[in-house]
C-alpha cells in the first residue's frame, strides 16, 4: 500500500522557520516527482513546491519563491521542505503528494496519485 507520511509541522512566530519531512513507501518513489501542497481553512488547495524524480530540478509557486526550499533523498525515500521567513498567511495543513508538475502560469499543480494526510503549520503574528 502506498503511503506518504508528513512530519515537522507546528506553531512558529512570523519570521521563523520550520522543516517539513515526508516519508514515502509502497510505490516506486524514485520514478515520481514529489510536491508539497497546502490547504488553509476555507481556501482552495495550493501547490507549493515540486521536485523532479531524476535530475531533482525544483519548482516553486511564486508566493514561496526565495523562502522555501524542497529537496529529496531517494535512498531514504524522503522529501523535505525548509520553510524560512514564515508569514501568517503560510498557515495551513501541508501535505506531500505525487506526482507534481509546474507551469509558469499555473505554479505547482498535480499530486493526484498519492498524498499524505498532512501536517499543520501555524504561523502567529
Amino acid at each position: 500500500e502506498a503511503q506518504l507520511v508528513e512530519s515537522g509541522g507546528g506553531l512558529v512566530q512570523a519570521g521563523g522557520s520550520l522543516r517539513l519531512s515526508c516519508a514515502a513507501s509502497g510505490f516506486p518513489f524514485d520514478e515520481y516527482s514529489i510536491g508539497w501542497f497546502r490547504q488553509a481553512p476555507g481556501k482552495e488547495r495550493e501547490g507549493v513546491s515540486c521536485i523532479a524524480a531524476i535530475d531533482h530540478s525544483t519548482y516553486y509557486s511564486d508566493f514561496v519563491k526565495g523562502r522555501f526550499t524542497i529537496d529529496r533523498d531517494n535512498a531514504k525515500k524522503m522529501v523535505y521542505m525548509q520553510m524560512n521567513s514564515l508569514k501568517p498567511e503560510d498557515t495551513a495543513v501541508y501535505y506531500c503528494a505525487a506526482p507534481c508538475s509546474y507551469y509558469h502560469t499555473e505554479g505547482v499543480y498535480g499530486g493526484r496519485d498519492y498524498r499524505g494526510k498532512g501536517t499543520l503549520v501555524t504561523v502567529s503574528s
